[in-house]
């Protein structure tokens, strides 16, 4: 009697890899045997062999909850090409190809079925699903369902019934980004409680992470791009669609491959650029957060934000969208007062209830704590999803170029006594005035050079006082009045700042000299082609590559729907001469095998 297919032979045969990775072939044995499970791993980590694999093995068709028709579109056209029966059940859909997927999925030719939560929660098509076996049910970006969650989306609420609906159905939920309050939620919300939990470190080593303080942003970001990623794929993050708009226009001049996204675009043209993002190489999207759940492109190799996230979650999310393919990547934030007050009232003026606000002042101000710490970003970044790091990264800013902390006890009573001394009126730069013994005219009119503080902070510059104020407003020792102009009043525990109760630590802000600009810039290639490609083998790899940019036209898919960066490395350093050696590469599945090995060898052939 023949055996039937197993997950290793599936994972070889199908998606072109020898090994699991982390618990993967844990989650898949235990949802192979019918087993409900909650899975928590970083974006990148493979979670979603974790329902495919499963779903292959079980009889019947697998359903999975999906929040994006674009995410849908690329995992669907992904496991086609690897020779997996998938489809998804959107809107996308005419009438005609709705009807013709109906037929397929009665008659048994779906294996994989994806859909939106929305679509999930409809009466008919529930009752259409019950009329076929059900393999098991996937709930990806499944940190949506939480209100704690940075993505919540009321759609999700509804997904828990499943369990009453399908009852026997094995169920899995998986998210890369939750703390452990929106981890308890969602567990809760699925109904998910007796379910197995397989937690994995949220760690991207592959990820360097940057943050720095504003200076000239577009400036900051130029510099980056052309020391880092020149040629890469990247994202650049943006809070308002006009600076989008502006800051896309801009790179544009300055001779990168730029596009907008935001919500406010033409649809079509919106589509049409995360389209050529997807599809074409070099290409920089410039967006909002409108743009990026669950985006499976794999190489983007940098990730910068122009304005400060909402949250470490969201920067997680956000961040983690580069070096999905465990090649070098680069997640660059800078910030500065500006976003935190911005921050502040976007959360004061949301319609939220009040304990919602709470706790999305509390991710804000553990997001500036990670800013303006002057220990391990990662050490930090990790510690708020419950993580320890035995050491320091060594692959962050902090950790590449320490930066100084400092007793700043006197200078922050300093500087909250000139808050309080003015009466809790005025910003920074007339604060920063006081302190330096700077006298403006509205210095003089207000009689601040009156004062005791006038002019006691002299020999400490005026980018660290702003520094300072930046800290203890980061802190919560200063707030930001909004309907005062951006006036500073004091806050949290300033008062025992003022009165010795309390010690300061703060970091001085580092300023990279000219240089260290010119020392930081490097050859400036991209980054997949640092992985110790020699002169020869770069040349074979971008020979592959374009070999792989002609193949994805010929489809109209994205290049990586082909191979991955990685698989074209592996290629360029091997180079096999045969379908069999060919077919020993990572990310080649027997179904790719057959469909592009001729054209791969014929490539490699020439070297």
């Amino acid at each position: 009697m023949a055996e039937g297919p197993t997950p290793h032979g599936i994972l070889k045969d199908l998606f072109g890899h020898d090994d699991f990775r982390g618990q993967q072939e844990a989650i898949i044995g235990h949802v192979w045997q019918g087993g409900d499970a909650v899975v928590f791993a970083p974006t990148g980590g493979g979670k979603s062999l974790c329902y495919q694999i499963p779903a292959l093995l079980r009889p019947g068709m697998a359903i999975v909850v999906s929040p994006l028709i674009a995410l849908m579109r690329d995992q669907v056209e992904a496991l086609r090409q690897s020779g997996v029966r998938a489809a998804a059940y959107n809107s996308d859909l005419a009438e005609g190809e709705a009807q013709h997927l109906r037929r397929a999925i009665l008659e048994g030719e779906i294996d994989l079925l994806y859909a939106a939560p929305e679509r999930l929660s409809l009466p008919g098509f529930q009752a259409f699903l019950k009329q076929v076996p059900i393999a098991l049910i996937a709930i990806d970006e499944a940190h949506c369902v939480s209100q704690w969650g940075h993505d919540f989306r009321p759609e999700y609420m509804k997904l828990g019934e499943l369990a009453e609906l399908f009852p026997g159905v094995p169920r899995l939920a998986l998210t890369a980004t939750a703390d452990p309050q929106t981890q308890r939620d969602l567990v809760h919300r699925l109904r998910l409680d007796a379910a197995r939990i397989f937690s994995s470190s949220f760690d991207r080593p592959n990820i360097r992470f940057s943050i720095e303080v504003k200076d000239n942003p577009k400036r900051q970001l130029l510099g980056f791009l052309e020391r880092e990623h020149r040629g890469d794929s990247g994202i650049v993050y943006c809070l308002s669609r006009r600076k989008v708009e502006e800051t896309a226009e801009w790179l544009k001049g300055q001779g990168l491959k730029a596009l907008p996204y935001h919500a406010g675009m033409a649809a079509g043209l919106r589509q049409a650029n995360q389209d050529a993002f997807l599809k074409e190489e070099g290409v920089v999207l410039v967006a909002t957060i409108a743009f990026g759940m669950g985006i499976d492109k794999p190489d983007v190799r940098f990730v910068a934000h122009l304005d400060l996230p909402s949250s470490v979650e969201a920067y997680m999310q956000e961040a983690g969208r580069a070096g999905r393919d465990g090649l070098p990547a680069n997640a660059l934030l800078l910030y500065g007062l500006g976003d935190m007050a911005q921050r502040r009232r976007m959360i004061d003026e949301s319609a939220s209830p009040e304990a919602i606000k709470r706790i999305e002042q509390a991710k804000l101000s553990a997001l500036l704590g990670i800013c303006e710490t002057a220990e391990c970003r990662r050490r930090a970044l990790l510690r708020h999803f419950g993580e320890t790091l035995e050491s320091d990264c060594g692959n962050c800013d902090t950790c590449l170029a320490p930066v100084e902390s400092f007793d700043g006890t006197v200078a922050a009573q300093m500087a909250l006594s000139a808050v309080y001394r003015t009466g809790q009126r005025f910003g920074i730069g007339h604060l920063v005035d006081v302190l330096t013994g700077n006298e403006t005219d509205k210095i003089r009119s207000w009689r601040h050079d009156q004062l005791p503080t006038f002019g006691v902070g002299r020999e400490t510059g005026k980018a660290e006082w702003q520094s300072i104020f930046r800290q203890l407003v980061a802190r919560g020792a200063l707030a930001v009045d909004h309907d005062n102009y951006g006036a500073l009043r004091l806050a949290g525990d300033a008062r025992a700042i003022l009165k010795g109760e309390l010690a300061l630590k703060l970091r001085r802000d580092r300023r990279p000299t000219r240089r260290a600009e010119r020392a930081a810039r490097g050859g400036g290639e991209s980054a997949a082609l640092r992985q110790s490609l020699d002169a020869e083998e770069t040349a074979v790899f971008e020979r592959l590559r374009a070999l792989r940019t002609t193949l994805a036209r010929e489809q109209g898919v994205p290049p990586y729907i082909v191979f991955q960066d990685t698989t074209l490395i592996a290629m360029a350093k091997a180079r096999p001469r045969d379908l069999d050696g060919l077919g020993t590469i990572p990310g080649i599945g027997a179904s790719k095998l057959e469909r592009y090995g001729a054209r791969f060898l014929e490539a490699l052939a020439q070297s």
